[in-house]
């Protein structure tokens, strides 16, 4: 048997060693399941020729990489910074921010996939919690969509200012509460989570909170108005789809409204910006930007995957 050494918050630790961990982490640089077992399966046959019995996850780590350059260069090259990330010591806090349509739901679920995060939540399930525990006359504008917020305004606003801005900033103010509190929980956890949705805006979640190292937020956007008007068509075409299309086509002036002021506060904020068009680009863009913003940062949080 081949046993594998590495360490977690400096204690160290011995484990057998696994084909399935193996070819699942390979399957995070987005290598093909079947590809990623031959792979693993390979490697272990190279240690037992070898015999090798014992093996530290840094040595592993560089067999891997090896066989990986001479597999695919890419492929190798997405394991390094998935390596990286899981290098980390402090619980990662991802937040994908959007207006409604640009795909943030999505794009969320495939990097927390990529980068074997469990834990997910959507800032519309905050927005539900936080209805259960305010009342519509204590907090009007969170009874109401993102982009429908304007029509539970109790003062009417001058006609100068824009009406959808200030019921979409009061809205997401609100909800913001629930988020800052879901973060501090995580941080305080040590739990890893992605954060999605319209209530995901630069500038309304405390700095002390979204300055740390370990959050990252991004904005999505999606510049081709018949492109995101394309995307509501997609999602409710789906048999799961429970809003009708007829809705989002009559606000759609309002969300993309929202959709530029999302622009506009990621620009004054410093948060990237990220054009969704093509899947696996975006996630390989958060993914890279992660990894910068992490810096190559020693220490690990938990055992990680080889």
């Amino acid at each position: 048997m081949i046993m594998v050494q590495g360490e977690v918050s400096g204690k160290k630790y011995t484990e057998p060693f696994s084909k399935g961990v193996l070819a699942r982490s390979l399957t995070r640089a987005e290598m093909d399941q079947d590809k990623a077992y031959m792979v693993a399966s390979e490697i272990e046959s190279h240690l037992k020729k070898e015999g090798i019995t014992v093996i530290t996850i840094d040595d592993l780590v560089k067999i891997v990489c090896e066989r990986l350059k001479a597999e695919d260069k890419d492929i190798a090259e997405k394991y390094v910074v998935w390596r990286k990330i899981r290098k980390c010591k402090e619980p990662l806090i991802i937040l994908i921010g959007g207006a409604s349509g640009v795909g943030t739901s999505s794009i969320a679920f495939e990097v927390a996939n990529r980068l074997g995060i469990r834990n997910m939540i959507s800032t519309d399930m905050i927005r539900e919690v936080m209805r259960k525990i305010g009342s519509k006359e204590l907090l009007p504008t969170i009874y109401e969509s993102s982009y429908t917020a304007y029509r539970s305004l109790r003062i009417p606003p001058p006609p100068e200012l824009d009406e959808i801005l200030i019921g979409f900033r009061d809205h997401v103010d609100t909800v913001s509460v629930g988020v800052e509190a879901v973060i501090e929980r995580a941080l305080k956890e040590g739990i890893s989570i992605v954060i999605e949705g319209v209530h995901i805006v630069p500038g309304f979640i405390r700095e002390d909170l979204v300055n740390k190292p370990n959050v990252a937020m991004f904005v999505l956007t999606v510049s081709d108005e018949n492109v995101h008007k394309g995307r509501f068509y997609s999602r409710c075409r789906q048999m799961w789809a429970r809003r009708p299309l007829k809705r989002y086509m009559s606000y759609f002036w309002a969300i993309r409204r929202t959709h530029k002021y999302f622009e506009s506060q990621a620009k004054k904020h410093n948060v990237p910006v990220i054009e969704n068009i093509d899947v696996v680009t975006t996630i390989d863009s958060i993914i890279k930007s992660i990894t910068k913003a992490q810096g190559g940062e020693k220490g690990v949080v938990g055992k990680t995957e080889s």
